[in-house]
């Protein structure tokens, strides 16, 4: 019995001991609970998404989008909205490359992708939009520009309207040459997209014969030089082309049976030619 009563005993002292051990072990040097090790994983945040040659209207759709998106997936509503953007996006800002003049935001609005959170605000996606701007803004040489008497804002007017009137990289730098060149002979551009961001006429509408007559100022049928302000936002490859066009003589370009790449001639003519056989008026 004394032998049985000393195991027991012995047996208890163990357990003490180690209970103990695990209640010390929790502390430490100091006697202060060690903190928590369960890591706080934030969310992840969502992206928009603005592809090259949206506007400032359509910019802001896409914000209004993906804010309905991530309230849906977090249920919280966000700060981004699409009509804070609108409005933060109305007022003329001067941008340092550009001079002392202030300018509308349509062209400086970078198109890429950004990330935003629940608390991101739609000044702060403007912001990353404008300095998305100036980090590839600085990277033109707008030498060939100046030469031929074209403005900073000239050029950003001209990526404009090659984002919106090209589909084939390669065609960039010879619809820039047509502009250029159709610049330099005083002729009117033309140019169907300008009348459309003017007038806000649906890529899906036909263009009707008394808007090809309307007196706005985007309508470089009937309006000398430039349109007054860019007709979208262009990414950088439009940039570039707008500064460095090619060194051809086309005057003219019509859209190809496959609506993606188009003919061009510096030929009246051939111009004129290449519509009767492809059913263009």
């Amino acid at each position: 019995m004394v032998y049985r009563r000393r195991v027991v005993a012995l047996v208890v002292l163990i357990a003490g001991f180690a209970i103990a051990w695990a209640i010390v072990s929790s502390f430490d040097g100091g006697g202060k609970s060690k903190p928590a090790t369960t890591a706080v994983v934030a969310p992840r945040p969502f992206k928009v998404v603005f592809p090259e040659g949206f506007d400032r209207a359509q910019m802001a759709q896409r914000v209004t989008a993906v804010a309905q998106i991530a309230e849906r997936e977090r249920g919280r509503t966000p700060r981004l909205s699409g009509r804070a953007y609108l409005r933060i996006t109305a007022a003329p800002r001067r941008e340092a490359a550009f001079g002392r003049k202030r300018y509308p935001l349509e062209g400086f609005l970078f198109p890429a992708t950004y990330d935003f959170t629940i608390r991101s605000t739609s000044q702060q996606l403007v912001a990353q939009q404008l300095e998305a701007f100036r980090s590839s803004w600085a990277k033109v040489n707008l030498r060939y520009a100046h030469s031929k008497n074209l403005t900073a804002y000239d050029v950003l007017t001209i990526a404009s309207m090659i984002e919106r009137e090209t589909a084939a990289p390669e065609e960039r730098q010879l619809v820039a040459a047509v502009i250029y060149n159709r610049l330099h002979l005083r002729m009117p551009l033309g140019i169907d997209a300008t009348l459309r961001y003017g007038l806000h006429i649906p890529p899906t509408e036909s263009i009707h014969e008394s808007q090809l007559n309307s007196t706005s100022p985007y309508n470089t049928g009937k309006q000398p030089g430039l349109p007054p302000t860019p007709i979208a936002n262009p990414g950088l490859a439009s940039i570039q082309a707008a500064a460095h066009p090619a060194h051809v003589d086309f005057l003219y370009y019509v859209r190809k049976p496959d609506k993606k790449h188009h003919f061009f001639t510096a030929s009246f003519e051939s111009f004129q030619k290449y519509k009767a056989e492809h059913g263009y008026r």
